[in-house]
């Protein structure tokens, strides 16, 4: 995602709301129930996820300890050291890469008198903790003297009271894994953790770390769950990850690198966030990935939320927009390495070396991957140099996985024309389109794919939001995302060429977000999903199996009189599921009539999402401001009758007797 390729297009902005008005007569529509014209594919909406917003640590990776390593640039960035204890003691930063190189620092802490030395950790903007739930703390720690150092834990909310204690006490020379646990007595949004040490003595102490007792699955080093019930209710057909333009890097010492996030979690290699400050005006200093939210874990979450993994891969080439570097062709055998080793990770064999290590994770079965990304948004002739060899190079050894590449960061435009041929040409399996536009931009181009070569590669919608305005403050309105569902009618009519579409970004924290709009909102204890969450669930949640057609006339519905259309049957319920869109301010009478079916059922369920306010939001403190409602309609004598109200969404399901 890039800000440099936002689409503005006022004009087409403003046909929201100049359509005609249709009040008076019924628009007549006829849907083709026998006449089948391309099979839905099993992950055809999904997810996108990238580290950006505090989507990974300080999001969904449920950790509450910021830094917990100290390997931020300023070691003890996110700790601070009360005045009052200041005296009591003093703390060193001490890095031991030659024998540590993937966790050089730990912290010594030096107690030189009765009274404890405290250290406060601060969090990701705050701590969210609720009361009467179970924290887990732990530490590695070692002594250092004869008199041994003790450790009292304790959540302080907003004015410094304690809300939960616990004291370890570490013991001997040796670093072993001390743990606690207590109960929050209250609910705070921004509490912090103060480690008192008391002595005298010398301590060491590293991977301080906290978690609720209560994430998904009630894992350890585990996710938020309030975070991930999100996604499970959007019934994503597949998760991408872990982005984006995390994969390339502003370098490529900076690129995402699987192989340091799998493992220990406490030999995972920490590095800086590449959004850290690629934005002025939202600057992150303190955006750091731990990688706790490893490859590991991106697999098994697909696997939760019963998602196809889509890992994206460097290909030797950092961010083009940022330094455009590129690794030397004759040395990209490295990069070709970890793609074919992430393939045996996932998939392989528990005797193989990367499947072994998966199984001593925790997971001896496959993970069944089928697809794999060769890069992120690239573009140009270089991009098509490494491709080709990684292509070649996986196809050798894994000729079933299929290869999703980039068509570069924008919709068109020179950049896009020439890997859109050059790929073709060469054959590729799915190509990856992005779009950020304004909303009109997505109303025009609802036809997009309804003249596309059949026979060619097939198309992901890897990335596409519809933006209000520029500058990275895009709200996540009903226009936006009443827009993106006019498209996605589009997409769903030629899922015989569009085969996977992802919103992005996904997630975005209240009080460190770089980029909107987004997915999903949360802060520390709320979270809550978009009109344009409810779109997408909503078209996730009624797939079906199979596009029918469905037309005005001999026309396929593309904004015909402001509403746009598209049929699916779904094989598993007998039903028909029609999804219609009005764009225009006026409510607009429709007639579905239905050919090549004996009967409807006599009511079928109407749900609906619409907003008399085109610029309404969601929020935390009204989360389904905009969100479904159901009723039942009638639907006799194989017409389907409804008057559509002014900028709606509708989604019907009839029964259906064949």
């Amino acid at each position: 995602m890039k800000t440099e390729r936002i689409i503005t297009t006022a004009a087409l902005l403003m046909g929201m709301y100049t359509f005609p008005s249709v009040a008076q007569q019924s628009l007549q529509f006829t849907i083709k129930a026998n006449e089948v014209k391309a099979p839905v594919a099993p992950h055809m909406w999904g997810i996108f996820f990238e580290d950006i917003n505090l989507s990974a640590d300080g999001g969904i990776y449920a950790e509450l300890v910021k830094n917990r390593s100290f390997e931020f640039n300023t070691p003890l960035m996110g700790w601070s050291i009360p005045k009052e204890t200041a005296a009591n003691g003093n703390v060193l930063v001490v890095n031991r890469h030659d024998t540590h190189p993937s966790n050089p620092r730990f912290a010594r802490i030096t107690v030189t008198g009765t009274r404890s030395f405290d250290m406060v950790n601060e969090g990701f903007r705050g701590m969210g903790i609720k009361a009467g739930e179970q924290y887990n703390f732990s530490v590695y720690a070692r002594q250092q003297g004869s008199t041994p150092v003790k450790i009292r834990i304790a959540l302080l909310d907003e004015s410094g009271k304690e809300i939960g204690n616990a004291v370890v006490s570490p013991q001997g020379s040796e670093w072993q894994l001390y743990k606690a646990s207590f109960t929050a007595s209250a609910t705070v949004a921004k509490a912090k953790l103060q480690v008192a040490f008391s002595g005298p003595g010398i301590l060491d102490a590293d991977m301080i770390s906290l978690f609720p007792q209560h994430t998904w699955k009630e894992r350890s080093n585990g996710l938020r769950a309030d975070l991930v019930q999100l996604l499970v209710d959007l019934h994503p057909g597949f998760l991408r990850f872990p982005g984006g333009c995390i994969v390339e890097g502003k370098e490529l010492t900076n690129r995402y690198q699987w192989k340091k996030t799998v493992g220990d979690v406490n030999d995972r290699e920490l590095i800086i966030n590449r959004w850290n400050t690629e934005f002025a005006h939202r600057a992150t200093p303190d955006y750091y990935q731990s990688f706790g939210l490893g490859f590991f874990e991106y697999f098994q979450l697909a696997e939760d939320i019963g998602a196809s993994p889509l890992p994206i891969l460097n290909c030797g080439m950092a961010c083009q927009y940022n330094s455009g570097e590129v690794v030397a062709v004759n040395e990209l055998q490295p990069y070709i390495q970890d793609a074919l080793d992430l393939v045996e990770f996932a998939n392989g064999d528990t005797h193989t070396k990367w499947g072994a290590l998966r199984a001593k994770m925790g997971h001896p079965e496959p993970f069944h991957l089928k697809m794999l990304g060769v890069g992120n948004e690239q573009w140009g002739p270089q991009y098509v140099e490494r491709y080709t060899i990684f292509a070649k190079a996986i196809k050798d050894k894994y000729p079933d996985i299929k290869l999703v590449n980039s068509l570069g960061p924008s919709p068109d435009g020179d950049k896009f024309e020439f890997l859109n041929d050059t790929l073709r040409r060469l054959n590729a399996d799915i190509l990856d389109e992005h779009y950020y536009s304004s909303p009109g931009w997505f109303l025009s181009n609802a036809g997009r794919y309804d003249h596309y070569d059949r026979k060619g590669p097939k198309i992901f919608a890897g990335e596409y939001a519809a933006h209000t305005k520029d500058n990275g403050a895009n709200k996540n309105s009903w226009q936006a995302a009443l827009a993106e569902a006019a498209f996605m009618t589009g997409l769903e009519r030629n899922t015989d060429v569009v085969v996977m579409a992802s919103y992005a970004p996904l997630l975005a924290h209240v009080d460190g977000w770089q980029w909107a709009p987004d997915l999903i909102w949360f802060d520390n204890l709320r979270s809550y999903g978009t009109p344009n969450y409810y779109v997408q669930k909503l078209y996730a949640n009624h797939k079906g199996s199979e596009v029918v057609s469905m037309l005005k006339g001999n026309q396929v519905i593309t904004g015909q009189d402001s509403v746009y259309a598209s049929a699916v049957l779904d094989k598993a319920t007998g039903e028909l599921v029609v999804k219609m869109v009005n764009a225009a301010a006026t409510p607009v009478p429709v007639e579905v009539a239905v050919q090549g079916v004996k009967g409807l059922a006599a009511s079928s369920r109407l749900i609906t999402l619409q907003s008399n306010d085109l610029q309404a939001l969601n929020s935390l403190d009204a989360p389904t401001h905009i969100a479904p409602t159901e009723k039942t309609i009638d639907t006799r004598r194989k017409t389907i009758k409804t008057t559509m109200a002014p900028w709606s969404f509708y989604v019907i399901r009839t029964k259906i007797n064949p």
